[in-house]
């Protein structure tokens, strides 16, 4: 996939509109990733990874209105438990939807207004979800489901998480490629 300049300019936008200052290698390093589905913005997700080491990982996730992150969750790896995982949305709205009997069916805040992308539906079985406003956040464990899906405005995303390896998550949809 190209690097699509409107997308990166959006990308930029909104996390300065979060108070978010990149540096110029910064900004050079957002990753714009389609999963290899060819639908790329409505599957997809743009991203900035400020540090990955064996101790600890942190990044910003960017995502455009209704924009989803497909279903996958984060094996164990190297005598770990797998990769777990916090989400606190900065800007927007984010409904995660995770593979944990500890949240409900229907939350307080009602039914989302988000929708797996049309025609790839099969490859969504997470049915539990929070919906994440600015300041909120949710810890993901490891090897759990989950996929997640920007509101109608969009959203910023910090992630904070044990060692990130992209390269062995574990997707539902088997055409799913993670690459950016």
């Amino acid at each position: 996939m190209q690097r699509p300049i409107d997308a990166l300019e959006r990308t930029q936008t909104l996390l300065a509109g979060c108070g978010i200052r990149l540096t110029d290698v910064e900004k050079q390093e957002i990753e714009l990733t389609d999963f290899g589905l060819a639908d790329y913005p409505r599957s997809g997700l743009q991203l900035l990874t400020y540090i990955n080491t064996p101790r600890y990982c942190a990044k910003e996730l960017v995502l455009f209105p209704h924009q989803t992150c497909p279903e996958h969750l984060h094996p164990p790896f190297d005598d770990t438990p797998g990769k777990q995982e916090t989400f606190r949305c900065r800007w927007g709205e984010v409904y995660l939807f995770v593979d944990d009997d500890a949240l409900t069916l229907n939350t307080e805040r009602g039914t989302p207004t988000c929708q797996p992308p049309a025609g790839f539906e099969q490859w969504y079985t997470c049915q539990r979800y929070i919906l994440l406003r600015a300041g909120e956040q949710y810890t993901i464990k490891p090897n759990t489901r989950h996929w997640f899906q920007a509101g109608k405005l969009g959203a910023v995303v910090s992630e904070f998480s044990s060692q990130s390896r992209d390269d062995l998550d574990v997707f539902t949809d088997p055409n799913v490629r993670r690459v950016g």
